[in-house]
This record gives C-alpha cells, sequence and structure tokens, in this order.
C-alpha cells in the first residue's frame, strides 16, 4: 500500500554549492524527515509555476516556514523591519485557499499558519518586538535544547484551548522552540487555540470545519515530537482510505 503523498511548499532562491551559483528550489531537511518518520512521502512544491492542479495527486500539504508574508496581501504598508517574496506570496495564497476548499488536509509551520491566517481574510502584526517588547521569539543564542543546532530559536510555553481538537493531540501546556518576528493578529477564518501564557501571541490555530487544517507558529520539525506532522499523515491517509498509517522507525 503507498504512503500518503504529502506537498512540502518550497523555496526558489539564488544558492551556491561547489562551482555553481543558480537559482534552486530548497527547503530544509528537517521537514522532509519529519513527513517520512510520521508514514508519509514528502514531494517538494516550488512557487515558480503555480497552480492548483498539483494539489489533485496529493494527499495533504504542508505550508513551511521561511520569510515574511507581504502585508499588502491585507492592505498594511511595509514595516521597516519586513522583507517578503512576492511570488512565494501569490504562490501559496492561491494553493492554500484551493487546499481548503478542496477540504485537503493541511498543516502550517511558522510563515505557513501566518499564511492560513492571510488567505482567509485575516492579518499579521509585522514586528513582535514592536507589540510585546521583547525579541524572545527568536532569542539569543544557546537558549533552546529543543532544538538541535537551532541556538538563534526562542524557548516558551504554549497554552491550549480546552476542548479544541489541537489540545487533544498536545495535551493543556507545551514547550516549543520559535523564530519569528510577524505573528497573527486577525485569524481570518481560523480559531486560536493556543497562545504563548507570557505575551498572549497566537501559537496555534486551527479550522473547525475542515478535515484537518492546523497552523502551529513554532518548528516541530527541528524537535523530536512530531505529533502534529503524524496527525496530518494519518487524516490524509484516512480522507485517502489508505488505512493507518506505519510510523518510521
Amino acid at each position: 500500500m503507498r504512503r500518503p503523498l504529502i506537498g512540502l511548499t518550497a523555496y526558489a532562491q539564488q544558492a551556491t554549492y561547489g562551482a555553481h551559483d543558480q537559482m534552486v528550489g530548497m527547503l530544509p531537511m528537517s521537514y522532509v524527515k519529519a513527513v517520512h518518520a510520521s508514514g508519509g512521502r514528502a514531494v517538494l512544491i516550488t512557487p515558480d509555476d503555480p497552480g492548483i492542479d498539483v494539489l489533485e495527486s496529493l494527499d495533504g500539504i504542508v505550508f513551511a516556514g521561511g520569510g515574511d508574508v507581504d502585508p499588502a496581501n491585507w492592505g498594511a504598508a511595509p514595516h521597516p523591519a519586513t522583507e517578503s517574496d512576492p511570488v512565494r506570496d501569490a504562490s501559496e495564497l492561491m494553493l492554500m485557499r484551493a487546499a481548503l476548499d478542496a477540504d485537503l488536509p493541511v498543516l502550517g509551520v511558522c510563515r505557513g499558519l501566518q499564511v492560513m491566517a492571510v488567505a482567509t481574510g485575516g492579518s499579521l502584526h509585522q514586528h513582535l518586538p514592536d507589540l510585546v517588547g521583547h525579541e524572545r521569539h527568536r532569542a539569543a543564542p544557546g537558549t533552546d535544547p529543543l532544538a538541535a543546532g537551532s541556538s538563534d530559536f526562542g524557548r516558551h510555553d504554549v497554552v491550549l484551548r480546552p476542548g479544541s481538537a489541537a489540545r487533544a493531540l498536545l495535551g493543556a501546556r507545551l514547550t516549543v522552540n520559535s523564530f519569528h518576528h510577524q505573528a497573527v493578529d486577525d485569524p481570518g477564518g481560523f480559531t486560536v487555540v493556543g497562545r504563548c501564557p507570557e505575551d498572549r501571541v497566537v501559537e496555534i490555530i486551527e479550522h473547525r470545519d475542515r478535515y484537518f487544517a492546523l497552523g502551529v507558529q513554532w518548528h516541530p520539525e527541528r524537535t523530536a515530537d512530531l505529533r502534529v506532522f503524524a496527525a496530518l499523515v494519518d487524516a490524509a491517509a484516512d480522507r485517502s482510505g489508505l488505512g493507518e498509517t506505519a510510523i518510521a522507525a
């Protein structure tokens, strides 16, 4: 029996490797490994030739982390700290809306959570230090033992709303890593079900009217806790009639 096919949104950017300097489609392997460890089969979706037809081949999709979402998408002027990629924004906002319309299982990670909100009419805070007065969501080196090799990541708790699907999956409270300076203001068509208790920054959103649509502000792919990836793969397998997935050893 085939494994659920999970799309991963990827970057397109200039990169140098060996004697080569050219535009490449890329994504940290931690995302790919998280999908494979959860029983899925990962494929990359680059933003260079956008089209919703790719969704017809997928059982689920992950919207990965990355740069800032352009505030023009919710009618705001850019903050001096905002750096956006309009090509990637256009591709992912289109794919997000189409995936939600098709009720394809969706997981948003960091930027991916923010794309969820913006795609459904929401908005973002462009620079968290202006709002909360600190940089602990992307902290100083050495603060995050949860994420091997990710010394710039912040570490904080998340409290989850009783009765939410996310709480049933993750429990009432957990400690997470994070690296972001934008955050959800208006969640659009989603419901906020998890926040950082110290500053009330939105950390988890979910869509109650979709088969599986969950967004997390942290980076679970950089940790050993892959429950959100496993839940996505299980939902993708169930919706596609593939049966239970086998978690890789």
